[in-house]
């Protein structure tokens, strides 16, 4: 009796190991992309990303979205190699459909000679092409010029039958580029020449230094590309599928899970105007409402109103933004200017002296950007009435100053305004407030400054101590408005608290900002990847 081998396989039976490896290809196959199943084929007959393109009739990123897909899939292998390519140039392009210049010449006369009007009509040439033939193929004896009636009769020679035969060969040479341009080191002698001669001249051809890109198909793409590409694969379900079932009988394609994907970085806002709407909301909390206003104001608005002296250095064209084409414009005052100009040059009834010198109309009349947000303040003053007491009001808002830029310096910034116009407040009140607005900035430690500010009196400056780098800064001014400009606004003397604040020193801090500049530089990856401000 016949011995068998324990190693026998049974015969007509399928290897397991095969099938499990058709099985896989199979899977894959399924999950290839449309652009994929587009590319894949074409890669045997079109080794390179420019003949792919060609040849797929694809838009070049799409041909490249497929490859990097396929190389992530290891289905294809890609190598980059420096060459010096030459290639089609704009003249060099259309040449290489309709024949170089001198060859359409040569070929229109090879037969019998014609008059300079008749070449130029059947061999589709310009002027200036034309003048340029002329002077090509009479410097190589190629033609001869006879001058018959009123007009030339030009005629071939025997060098000029040797030079169309050479024109020719420069024209198939000029096709062979057409594609993706051709690597110099794999030229014969003949195209050689052909090249050397056709770089001389304009726009026919370029010579470049590139990274071609060879692609080459794995095992598993070698495999993947004999399967049947026209099978169509859904990408999804459409309604039209469910509404008449039949998506029962339509093949989908597969979906890998468990696949990593590019992270999706979603739109959000601005960092800085993250925290400005955590900044509105604390003053909101607190029982604040928001005053807002425009960015142009006059002078008399922005700074007389506010007791600021017309001689003081804020109005010169250093700290100041006029507006203005060839001189600065002027607006309109209100009808009771004249209370501001009275307490300006003698205090009025305010109980000061005021600044003693003679008020000017025009200087008061300059339309400029708002320098401080303090500016809505003077506004929201003028229109409260007393009913309208005791009231807290807030700005965030831009203002503007002529400042050199540098790393703590910007010439528009957002500042922080309030006022609480109250009988009963006091200075503890602003201190409370104050503290209150930097504990839930992150700042728990405040310390305040005497000072001096034109339009309050007690005037302070607040410091904060720095929770890392433990040093005391300065983020803002504050004090109680003077009686110079409370009483012109609101016809009685009341204790206006106020203060003005720089949002952007308050903020750079809590996202670790060291250069005020890189606040705005829209960095797209400083934008992505800066921490949210947390409420």
């Amino acid at each position: 009796m016949k011995q068998f081998s324990s190693k026998l396989s049974l015969s007509g039976l399928p290897d397991k190991k095969n099938l499990a490896k058709q099985d896989s290809s199979q899977i894959l196959f399924e999950k290839l992309h449309p652009l994929e199943r587009k590319v894949l084929p074409l890669i045997k007959e079109n080794n390179t990303q420019d003949k792919l393109v060609l040849a797929s009739k694809l838009q070049e990123v799409e041909v490249i979205r497929a490859l990097q897909w396929l190389e992530n899939k290891k289905i294809i292998t890609t190598k980059e190699e420096l060459k010096e390519v030459v290639s089609l140039d704009a003249n060099g392009r259309e040449y290489s459909k309709i024949g170089l210049p001198e060859q359409r010449f040569l070929e229109t006369i090879q037969n019998s000679p014609q008059a300079a009007d008749e070449i130029k009509k059947f061999a589709k040439l310009n002027d200036a092409e034309y003048s340029v033939c002329i002077g090509l193929l009479r410097k190589k004896n190629a033609i001869i010029i006879k001058k018959e009636a009123n007009n030339l009769q030009i005629t071939i020679t025997e060098d000029g039958r040797k030079t169309l035969e050479k024109q020719k060969y420069d024209y198939q040479f000029l096709k062979s580029l057409a594609a993706e341009g051709r690597d110099i080191t794999a030229l014969t002698l003949d195209e050689t020449e052909s090249m050397n001669e056709l770089k001389q001249r304009k726009d026919i051809i370029k010579i470049e230094l590139k990274k071609p890109k060879t692609i080459t198909p794995t095992e598993i793409g070698k495999e993947l590309s004999k399967m049947n590409f026209s099978v169509n694969i859904a990408e999804r379900v459409t309604q039209d599928m469910l509404k008449n079932n039949s998506w029962k009988d339509i093949k989908f394609r597969r979906f890998d899970v468990e696949i990593n994907v590019p992270k999706i970085i979603g739109g959000k806002r601005h960092f800085e105007n993250q925290a400005i709407e955590y900044v509105k909301q604390i003053w909101l909390d607190m029982g604040f409402r928001e005053m807002t206003g425009d960015y142009a104001h006059t002078a008399y608005q922005d700074l007389d109103m506010l007791f600021v002296p017309q001689d003081h250095p804020a109005r010169t064209m250093q700290d100041t933004f006029y507006l203005g084409d060839k001189k600065i414009l002027l607006g309109k005052l209100p009808k009771d200017y004249k209370k501001i100009k009275e307490v300006h040059e003698t205090g009025a009834n305010t109980g000061s002296k005021g600044w003693q010198y003679k008020w000017n109309e025009e200087e008061a009349r300059k339309v400029l950007l708002r320098t401080h947000t303090t500016v809505l303040s003077a506004l929201k003053l003028q229109q409260l009435k007393k009913q309208d007491l005791p009231a807290k009001f807030f700005n965030v808002g831009k203002v503007f100053r002529n400042e050199a830029l540098d790393w703590k310096h910007l010439f528009e910034f957002y500042q922080i305004d309030g006022i609480v116009i109250d009988p009963n407040a006091n200075f503890k009140h602003l201190k409370g407030y104050l503290r209150e607005f930097f504990g839930k900035m992150g700042y728990p430690d405040v310390r305040i400054r005497p000072a001096h500010f034109p339009y309050t009196e007690p005037s302070v400056e607040v410091d904060v101590l720095h929770p890392v780098k433990k040093e005391w800064i300065e983020l803002g001014g504050a004090g109680i408005f003077r009686p110079e400009v409370v009483i012109p606004l609101l016809d009685e003397d009341i204790p206006v608290l106020a203060w003005g604040l720089g949002t952007g020193r308050i903020v750079s801090s809590y996202y670790g900002i060291t250069d005020i500049r890189d606040m705005y530089k829209n960095d797209l990856k400083q934008l992505r990847e800066m921490k949210l401000w947390i409420k």
